[in-house]
């Protein structure tokens, strides 16, 4: 069946002024970058995640992502002593995209044990930056109930005021891209250490709404 094209060309704008109003974006992407980006900031959940990269078998890589991470921080560049970050990871939003995959590193117990360590969390000690957008975050990381040391490789996104969105996700918003190695044997999780690198590469993707006075 042939539809005419005055007929498929109205239907397009009809569903174009269906949409909801608030997906009417800017007319081009571009990273906002407004310097006054100082101040504490809630983690939306919605626009957050922690991805990570393990080496399978010795030939290739395997990944995955925790979906729900929670938390907040305080970000202020003319002050780096007073930033910090408090970041919390349901090990239960666990999707490498394989379910029998998942079920069992939630639930081994040299796995995550999810159980009885439910969150992984990350508290910063100090932040120190390399230049404008760029620094290294000092922390410690509790994971599988035991906690260690870590610094995260941190790149500011962007930043500025966001008005198209609606509440919770508008508003005046930060993005920060954080990286680290992590060795999973310093935790406990020592499942098939001879078919699974010990060595784990994070990434850690954070998009914050400033919580204005």
């Amino acid at each position: 069946m042939k539809f005419p094209l005055k007929a498929l060309a109205a239907t397009a704008v009809a569903a174009a002024f269906a949409m909801p109003s608030f997906a009417a974006a800017p007319q081009a992407y571009g990273r906002l970058h407004d310097t006054a980006l100082a101040g504490t900031y809630q983690v939306d959940s919605d626009h957050s995640s922690v991805q990570f990269t393990i080496g399978h078998a010795g030939v290739a890589l395997c990944s995955g992502v925790f979906k729900k991470v929670s938390g907040s921080y305080t970000f202020d560049p003319k002050h780096p002593a007073a930033d910090k970050a408090d970041i919390t990871i349901a090990v239960d939003s666990l999707d490498t995209f394989l379910p029998m995959r998942d079920d069992d590193l939630k639930k081994g117990k040299q796995f995550f044990d999810a159980t009885e360590y439910p969150q992984i969390h990350f508290a910063s000690t100090r932040y120190v930056p390399k230049g404008r957008d760029h620094g290294l975050l000092y922390g410690d990381i509790t994971l599988h109930g035991v906690t260690k040391p870590a610094v995260f490789r941190v790149e500011l996104v962007g930043s500025g005021k966001v008005g198209y969105l609606p509440k919770p996700w508008g508003g005046y918003l930060s993005g920060f891209v954080a990286t680290t190695t992590l060795d999973r044997m310093d935790f406990g999780v020592d499942g098939y250490a001879a078919g699974l690198s010990h060595k784990v590469t994070v990434r850690v993707e954070i998009e914050g709404v400033r919580q204005d006075k």
